[in-house]
């Protein structure tokens, strides 16, 4: 049985009773002496709710905030004076966001004190300046919030910046020093693709762990629901230069209910407009994306690229492996010259590298590319998902390891693409040869490369799907920039359908990079 998705033990028959009454004493409105939770009691009242009807959202939004437009909802501020934790001087601190526009859905946050005694955090009116919206919030009583967002001092002592924010369904994203927010997280993903339309758990309820006085790390636990699933969640988030989130989930499929086609485990979301393979015409900015590409490490060790794309209709492409030992969503480009972006800062958004923690089992990454007419759209998707799914009421347990990094990232040990263009040069081809037979520039560099000796013999490996046919390919110094640059050119036997390309480096038979994947799109 797997290490760490594998089914979780059911607690002793008396043990699951106390549980439960503690939980049903908790949602019945006991005070706060008597409201306990722990991780197994969560876990139990996920199990619990697997079982459950489906509980709609009984909560109504005033009508002021019902109609409320984008620019009101700004102007609702949370006063940082009234973060929780600040009294206290503790290293964290915790601010909320208010309801209204798209987030209409409540979620009831909680304090867990350290001897495991939950403490509400009820929506108070009096935290919130509303700015000139004309309403009067005291009558509304205690709305749940929209979200929350941790403070923390990552990037020097004299104020607590933001750190990670939990808002909308089960998104999540965080921060490490000197990073600007860009790609997402999601704690579930169900039927992103293969289903009759997606479905989006949420998380409802959260119980945020008071740290100590001289922590270093917070911890949040978080209940998710859905009509097809639920869930116990355990984030540890470890702020730092790679501010770095282990993330625990017990997860429950509902009996009766519609079969799940796609279970996507450690979901990212994330924008690629264009970049230096698909640059937009009569834009300025040479490239646009939080992420600009998809690296892999498969449980054989194989280090797999794949320079993002935005396709023209839904592109969806699957890795299967055993045990993969890496993969993540990368903003490799930290230059700034390459966006050129004063405002969006592109070259400062986080990568986002998931190291699963124990066996994972069979399976595969699956990658999904959708068009998009701007890069205020998340149009890039990608997650784990396991070959078995569990038994209805039985649980998946996973647990992986999310680091924000920045400059400082995941790297393929031996060598690893720093760009990846398509396009033709001065050619004697003609327009419909080159139309037929793309080509591609590739630049890779790495300690393996450095370490060559002058004058070193290296070949590029490359190959195509049957649809494909490689019909030249180089490889060579490119002493601009003392890297090694790989050409190659494709035939496409129809230009309807993909090809798919594989492209790597080899000194002595020995391989010197990771493996360049591409799909090129049909025309």
């Amino acid at each position: 049985m797997p290490d760490q998705i594998r089914p979780f033990q059911a607690l002793r028959r008396h043990r699951a009773w106390v549980v439960l009454g503690a939980l049903v004493a908790s949602l019945c409105g006991a005070s706060a002496q008597a409201q306990r939770l722990d991780w197994d009691s969560l876990t139990e009242l996920a199990r619990t709710r697997s079982v459950e009807p489906v509980r709609a959202n009984s909560d109504k939004l005033p009508a002021e905030l019902a109609g409320i437009t984008y620019d009101q909802l700004r102007d609702i501020r949370f006063k940082p004076a009234q973060s929780v934790w600040r009294a206290a001087a503790l290293p964290f601190e915790v601010q909320f966001f208010h309801l209204g526009l798209y987030q209409r859905d409540p979620v009831r946050i909680h304090e867990l004190l350290p001897d495991g005694r939950v403490n509400h955090l009820p929506y108070r009116s009096t935290d919130f300046d509303v700015g000139r919206n004309r309403f009067d919030p005291a009558a509304w009583g205690d709305l749940g919030h929209a979200g929350f967002r941790l403070h923390y001092p990552l990037n020097g002592q004299a104020y607590k910046d933001e750190l990670v924010v939990f808002q909308g369904a089960s998104y999540f994203r965080a921060l490490g020093a000197g990073q600007q927010y860009g790609l997402s997280a999601r704690g579930l993903a169900i039927d992103t693709v293969g289903g009759s339309g997606e479905e989006f758990p949420r998380f409802t309820e959260f119980w945020l762990q008071r740290p100590a006085a001289d922590a270093t790390e917070v911890t949040v636990l978080a209940l998710l629901e859905s009509p097809r699933a639920t869930g116990a969640y355990r984030f540890v988030i470890r702020p730092g230069r790679q501010t770095t989130t282990t993330v625990t989930a017990r997860i429950f499929l509902r009996p009766g209910a519609a079969a799940v086609n796609t279970l996507g485990i450690a979901p990212l979301t994330s924008m690629f407009l264009s970049g230096e393979n698909q640059p937009v015409a009569g834009d300025f900015r040479p490239e646009v994306h939080d992420s600009d590409g998809l690296m892999m490490v498969t449980g054989d060790g194989e280090w797999l690229w794949r320079p993002l794309q935005r396709p023209k209709a839904a592109t969806v492409s699957s890795f299967a492996m055993q045990n993969p030992r890496g993969f993540g969503l990368m903003q490799r480009d930290r230059s700034f010259a390459s966006y050129e972006d004063v405002e969006a800062r592109y070259e400062r958004r986080p990568s986002a590298w998931i190291q699963p923690l124990g066996d994972w089992g069979p399976g595969r990454v699956e990658l999904v590319q959708l068009s998009a007419p701007d890069e205020t759209h998340d149009n890039i998707v990608a997650y784990w998902v396991p070959a078995a799914l569990p038994a209805p009421g039985q649980p998946l347990e996973v647990a992986y390891q999310l680091a924000w990094q920045g400059d400082d990232q995941q790297r393929p040990p031996s060598s690893w693409v720093t760009q990846s263009r398509r396009g033709h040069g001065y050619t004697r081809l003609s327009a419909d040869e080159q139309a037929r037979q793309p080509q591609y520039v590739i630049d890779f560099t790495g300690p393996a490369l450095d370490a060559l000796p002058a004058g070193a013999t290296v070949k590029a490996v490359v190959s195509a799907s049957a649809n494909g046919r490689v019909v030249e390919t180089l490889a060579y110094p490119n002493p601009a920039t003392r890297t090694w640059r790989v050409t190659l050119r494709v035939e496409r036997a129809d230009a309807t359908q993909p090809v798919e390309l594989r492209a790597f480096l080899q000194h002595n038979n020995n391989t010197v990079s990771e493996t360049w994947t591409h799909l090129l799109l049909p025309e």
